[in-house]
């Protein structure tokens, strides 16, 4: 007899469980949260990106500098340099006029163009591959600059030779994927760029 009273009043429970579930989410005057988006909203939202950078190339660039000495003679320095190149958008510079919202979850945005975001020489795997100066001046010393203006002839090389790599292309590309992801994942359906 206890274990039927105890059926019945589970049986009672999982209805009255089933009625208040069906009500709250089956009646026609269930809540429903619509989520509503705006475009300052979603610019807020792209522009916490800040840079992204989407491609990082690697270059090793052979750089010699040769220095004349007063009243004569010269110094020289042959350097190995190892240097990477980070390229993407600067995506803090989009726009309220950069993103327009379309019906049916559709969103267009104009990215700004990308560029090269940061040139930087691997100290590790750097090396002077030969230092020299001329036999009959002795007595000159060593320019200490010499090295440091070959870093900075060969960060100059470095960028060219990633330009002409079309490093910017890919850049543009990659930042294109990366943000039709992250909008899809917000809830977007469609995702152009002008």
């Amino acid at each position: 007899m206890q274990r039927i009273r105890n059926l019945l009043i589970a049986a009672l429970i999982a209805v009255l469980s089933a009625v208040v579930v069906f009500q709250h989410y089956f009646s026609p005057g269930a809540r429903r949260t619509v989520r509503t988006v705006d475009a300052p909203a979603v610019l807020r939202q792209i522009q916490s990106l800040q840079e992204l950078a989407t491609v990082r190339h690697t270059f090793q660039k052979v750089i010699g500098l040769e220095e004349e000495k007063i009243p004569f003679g010269s110094e020289r320095v042959l350097m190995v340099v190892l240097a990477h190149v980070k390229a993407g958008v600067d995506l803090s510079a989009l726009a309220p006029q950069d993103v327009r919202l379309g019906p049916g979850h559709h969103i267009a945005l104009r990215l700004p163009p990308p560029k090269i975001l940061d040139v930087y020489i691997d100290e590790k795997e750097t090396k002077v591959y030969q230092r020299t100066k001329t036999w009959w001046t002795p007595w000159m010393p060593n320019n200490p600059a010499l090295e440091q203006q070959a870093r900075q002839a060969a960060l100059e090389s470095v960028q060219l030779a990633a330009m002409q790599s079309g490093i910017l292309s890919n850049a543009q590309q990659n930042a294109q994927t990366a943000l039709r992801v992250f909008l899809q994942a917000a809830g977007f359906q469609s995702v152009t760029f002008d």
